[in-house]
């Protein structure tokens, strides 16, 4: 464990990141005792130093360290209540598959297939604080109809009506909302599935949608537009007792944003700038302790 970089709880707070050697100083003077919480990645939750072998003089029972997400937050309790969530993308395998779920959107009979692939592949690689192993468990034939429609509506620009593209918007925003509900209820963690829905409004998604196609006029308009309905989604995320959060500010969508559309411009970075926006979206997400009076399903 040389290598890794602590948490530790002190007065109600956490403490951190710092690499092992550090926090051993600090436990020789006394600053981290042995009944201090402590954290590093791989660890199912926070545990006192004293029961980490090693860590502190005196032996203890050995860490569980199930696959897990960044690092937990504590409360002035002293308990677990949430963190950040993170990705390790493999480079080949989400290039890979998102090149397959364009080619089959293309060719519109393959998009179910193709599109949940992705969400398979890509959902076992996000580490979420409490929730190991996750999964998606949504079959290409649960909402196949809509990957064909969306599928088709990539041709609706070829009727050169303004009618038809604002009815192509507007069912594109309507099948996008379906797709998240879908996801979100596809999830599963440890081989159960979680009791995740996501209860926003499909006209408030449809007007999210809309007003960030307009706000693209602006050139740099829609990176706020994006933030603001990211966490329009995260409220909406019922049945688990910690609330998903959105923490990108509209600055760092855009500018991430234009790396990454400079970078698929020479076609041969396409690989990394992907892996590296699509690690640093997912970091952006976290669970915090909803507030009180939330019961969760």
């Amino acid at each position: 464990m040389s290598n890794r970089n602590w948490f530790y709880a002190s007065e109600g707070q956490q403490k951190g990141p710092l690499p092992e050697g550090q926090l051993r100083d600090l436990i020789s003077r006394g600053m981290v005792r042995a009944d201090t919480l402590v954290w590093t990645e791989g660890m199912s939750g926070w545990q006192k130093a004293g029961e980490i072998p090693g860590l502190v003089p005196g032996a203890g029972a050995p860490p569980a360290f199930p696959q897990a997400g960044g690092a937990p937050q504590v409360a002035a309790s002293g308990s677990y209540t949430g963190g950040a969530l993170s990705a390790d993308f493999p480079i080949w395998g989400l290039f890979g598959r998102s090149l397959l779920l364009f080619i089959g959107q293309i060719f519109v009979i393959p998009a179910p297939w193709t599109a949940t692939a992705l969400y398979r592949f890509a959902i076992p690689h996000i580490r979420v604080p409490g929730r190991p192993n996750l999964e998606f468990t949504g079959q290409p034939l649960d909402i196949w109809y809509v990957f064909i429609v969306l599928g088709l509506l990539t041709y609706a620009g070829v009727a050169d009506s303004n009618i038809v593209t604002l009815l192509s918007l507007v069912l594109q925003a309507f099948l996008g909302w379906m797709i998240v509900r879908w996801i979100a209820s596809r999830l599963s963690s440890n081989g159960q599935e979680l009791p995740i829905a996501f209860k926003g409004s499909p006209a408030v998604y449809i007007g999210w949608y809309v007003l960030m196609v307009i706000s693209s006029i602006t050139i740099i308009g829609w990176a706020w537009v994006m933030t603001a309905w990211m966490r329009w989604i995260c409220r909406n995320i019922e049945g688990t007792r910690r609330e998903v959060t959105f923490n990108a500010s509209g600055l760092e969508v855009l500018w991430r944003t234009i790396v990454f559309a400079i970078g698929c411009a020479f076609l041969i970075p396409i690989p990394w700038v992907l892996r590296w926006y699509a690690n640093w979206y997912i970091s952006q997400f976290a669970l915090v302790e909803r507030q009180s009076g939330f019961v969760a399903v």
